[in-house]
């Protein structure tokens, strides 16, 4: 059962080779760029929807951080893509492998913190002793607060992994379900699917709102060391 159950989890091959490349390069073809149409209603959908987003996750930041929006930009449309392709029959997510969040993470974070030291270096050491502090408290606060930063990407890429593999995991459970009801009872068999049909409209959500959340979070970082 728990190898059927994470089945659709492990990294998918073709001819004994594994397909992950493929797999990650495939959601950059749905995106429409210059050497398309710009006139089509998918084209002018997808820019604004892009500027608004944009907008949105780089108003508060300063010139220095907003050179960093074709980079976040571009991450939160391939983690959404990737996410949203995954829910489809057949297919593998390569966000529910923590290995790839981390991938992910781990640069952007480090990148963030890089500058922070840079450009603001006497901000950037000052988040780990806050004002005020008492004498006796100083080495174990400084190392709480470095634990606490160190732990960010870490804590980045589970997030966006729990919340991918929970959703995955309870379609796959229901569906199983409603294939074992379907010779037993035709109602219980209705109201399973209706339920899948409810869970797989959330799970677009989630796909959509967790590519944003990973984004914003990563915005927040640096907007902190901007």
């Amino acid at each position: 059962m728990n190898e059927n159950l994470f089945t659709s989890f492990s990294t998918p091959t073709v001819l004994n080779q594994p397909a992950t490349v493929p797999i990650i390069l495939f959601p950059a073809l749905l995106v429409l760029t210059s050497k398309h149409p710009t006139s089509n209603r998918l084209a002018a959908i997808q820019q604004n929807l892009a500027q608004f987003t944009l907008k949105q996750m780089m108003m508060t930041h300063s010139a220095k951080g907003q050179t960093w929006s074709l980079m976040l930009m571009s991450l939160l449309t391939f983690i959404a893509t990737t996410n949203l392709l995954g829910l489809l029959p057949y297919s593998f997510t390569p966000t529910t492998q923590l290995s790839m969040n981390l991938a992910m993470a781990i640069p952007l974070w480090t990148g963030t913190v890089v500058v922070g030291l840079r450009f603001k270096t006497k901000n950037s050491l000052a988040h780990l002793l806050p004002q005020g502090t008492p004498t006796l408290l100083i080495p174990m606060l400084v190392m709480i607060e470095t634990i606490s930063l160190l732990i960010q990407p870490v804590a980045l890429a589970v997030r966006l992994t729990a919340n991918i593999t929970a959703g995955h995991l309870l379609m796959h459970l229901i569906g199983n379900a409603m294939l074992a009801l379907l010779t037993t009872s035709f109602s219980m068999t209705l109201l399973t699917s209706m339920l899948l049909v409810l869970l797989t409209t959330l799970e677009i959500a989630v796909a959509l709102i967790q590519a944003y959340v990973f984004t914003l979070l990563v915005g927040l970082y640096l907007h902190n060391n901007t």
